[in-house]
């Protein structure tokens, strides 16, 4: 068995957070498999999954379009070397001519349900490599239900059906944070003990409704003062007009809205667990992971009822419409300090850890290794 862990990208979100959570979790099954990945990126996934044996890919593949045509001409080359029968692609695209030894992992059915989430380029680039997959490949993993109902109404019949392996969350890095913890944000973030803060954690893309967000966290905040302010962190993606109230907000300890950009993965914890919400206003997931991990971290969860995002919160978060007006109408409700109130959060906050406790990366492996199989 061959990963083509190729596909990492250079921040290490996104499907890198995936290529590291199922090698992990394939390591607690004691399952071995060969990994190729790209130089910069070696030294991180052994460190996460040390039992698998490791391949370098060549330096220039850190180029997405040179590894795309790496991926065609020299991936199969290496399956050979390695003497594995079986190739798991997993984000999306593959090398054709090997389709029938291929497992691919289609993470999205938004380039079909929500292509004004996207750039046209990338509409055009997934849609085209989703069907592809679905047509080709020996097998298909989507990370929820509702991604392979999508494909399945949207993305044309599929060679065989595709099957649903739900994403884990590293609870070595996503639990309730530590006093200590807390106050180490704090102090990094130019915050004074006992500053409470709204989170939101993604990439600023349209999907994600981050003016909505901001605007209704901005109409709170003019009602009531005290309102914790916004803090916002991840990557910009092409959403120009909450790129550009970030960039206007900046990051100015004190102000109503600041974006942090990116934060270490050992704060995040802390960011999610030690705000009084988090809010992931997303019209469109394949499944949810931010909200897996606030979650994971005791946060207390505001998020939409679309498309997968159910499947991972079940009833232990509060779903809203994803536009200004019931979004600060339901963290409005979140906020409040009254004794029932509070009584509420705590319950939705526990009853969210012990749900989130249900999705190991162990359990995401498994339904890999059936597939594999």
């Amino acid at each position: 068995m061959l990963v083509d862990a190729t596909s990492v990208p250079p921040n290490r979100g996104g499907v890198a957070r995936y290529i590291a959570g199922l090698l992990d979790g394939l390591a607690a099954l004691d399952v071995r498999v060969d990994v190729v990945v790209k130089p910069a990126d070696l030294a991180w996934l052994r460190d996460t999954a040390p039992t698998h044996r490791y391949h370098p890919a060549p330096t220039w593949t850190s180029s997405r379009p040179l590894r795309l045509v790496w991926e065609q001409l020299g991936l199969p080359g290496m399956l050979r070397r390695v003497g594995a029968d079986v190739l798991h692609s997993p984000h999306y695209t593959f090398p054709v001519l090997h389709a029938a030894r291929t497992v691919v992992t289609l993470h999205d059915a938004t380039f079909f349900s929500d292509p004004g989430a996207h750039s046209a380029l990338k509409v055009r680039f997934f849609r085209a490599w989703t069907r592809l997959a679905r047509r080709l490949a020996r097998a298909t993993i989507a990370p929820s239900a509702a991604t392979v109902a999508e494909l399945d109404r949207l993305a044309g019949r599929p060679r065989r059906p595709t099957v649903v392996a739900h994403l884990g969350v590293d609870r070595g890095v996503f639990h309730p944070p530590t006093d200590d913890e807390l106050r180490a944000f704090r102090a990094a973030h130019g915050m004074a003990d006992g500053d409470d803060w709204i989170a939101f954690l993604g990439t600023v893309e349209p999907r994600k409704r981050l003016p909505e967000l901001i605007a209704a966290h901005t109409a709170l905040t003019a009602a009531e003062p005290a309102t914790p302010p916004l803090l916002v962190a991840g990557g910009f993606g092409w959403d120009d007009t909450a790129r550009a109230l970030l960039e206007r907000a900046g990051d100015h300890p004190g102000a109503p809205l600041r974006y942090l950009g990116y934060l270490p993965l050992e704060e995040l914890r802390a960011f999610l667990g030690g705000s009084r919400a988090v809010v992931y206003p997303s019209i469109a997931e394949g499944f949810g992971l931010p909200v897996l991990e606030a979650m994971a971290s005791g946060a207390d969860v505001l998020t939409t009822d679309r498309l997968a995002i159910p499947e991972v919160g079940g009833d232990t978060v509060t779903y809203t419409d994803p536009d200004a007006v019931p979004i600060q109408d339901a963290l409005a409700t979140m906020l409040a300090d009254e004794p029932a109130a509070r009584a509420a959060r705590a319950d939705r906050i526990a009853r969210a850890g012990r749900r989130a406790a249900g999705f190991t990366w162990a359990a995401c492996a498994e339904r890999h290794v059936e597939v594999y199989a």
